[in-house]
């Protein structure tokens, strides 16, 4: 139903997460990334609400530590042996969960700076050539991200068709730098989500410059722009 990766770039510090489902619009739901803080995959019968919940948890100081924000967000979840959650916090440290009611084959594994997981996969090995892409993969974070992705799909992906899928990376600024979505097509969305990732990738340093100093932006390229 749900495949994943979450990972931190230790050059840069940017933390994402790639996703992709054969359910509707998957990145409505499950991404959840916070600059400083960490990401969290919330999927297989998700509760978005553990995403917020996590992600609050890393910055007290009494939890902090992923698993530990984990276990607090999924002991006030009564339905957590349905859940399957991934964690990676500022620092790269990592924590996962899949319960005992996740759907059909599933798997999740902890790799460097990265945690992949997903339910109804097609094989396990779908979720190890994820880890194994993403640690080998050059590049900005958001690349290896995706290269995670499409080693997913090389390897089997999920017993059935995906449809959605989304990309989302947060970085120095507060707000998220990359949040890319296809919420739904009939074939191959991680390869559409790949060329929407393309496209904008040139222009991603733009649109932080006109945030930061609109003075310093370059022409908006509209009809009356000088």
């Amino acid at each position: 139903m749900t495949f994943s990766i979450i990972g931190r770039c230790p050059g840069t510090g940017q933390l994402g997460i790639a996703i992709s489902s054969s359910s509707i619009a998957v990145g409505a739901r499950c991404p959840w990334v916070r600059a400083g803080v960490g990401a969290v995959a919330t999927q297989n019968v998700t509760l978005p609400a553990l995403g917020p919940r996590i992600l609050d948890g890393l910055e007290e100081v009494p939890l902090g530590e992923p698993a530990t924000a984990l276990d607090h967000a999924l002991g006030a979840d009564a339905w957590r042996a349905y859940r399957q959650v991934t964690v990676i916090d500022s620092q790269g440290r990592t924590a996962f969960f899949s319960g005992d009611e996740a759907l059909g084959l599933h798997h999740a594994v902890a790799g460097q700076q990265c945690v992949a997981a997903g339910n109804l996969l097609a094989d396990r090995e779908v979720i190890d050539a994820m880890v194994h892409a993403f640690e080998q993969a050059p590049g900005m974070l958001a690349d290896r991200l995706l290269s995670a992705m499409h080693a997913a799909m090389a390897a089997g992906g999920e017993a059935g068709p995906v449809h959605s899928a989304a990309l989302k990376v947060v970085g120095d600024v507060s707000w998220p730098i990359v949040d890319l979505r296809l919420d739904w097509a009939d074939d191959d969305p991680i390869g559409k989500l790949d060329a929407l990732w393309q496209a904008y990738r040139p222009q991603m340093q733009d649109y932080l410059t006109r945030a930061l100093n609109p003075t310093a932006a370059p022409g908006y390229g509209v009809p009356g722009d000088e």
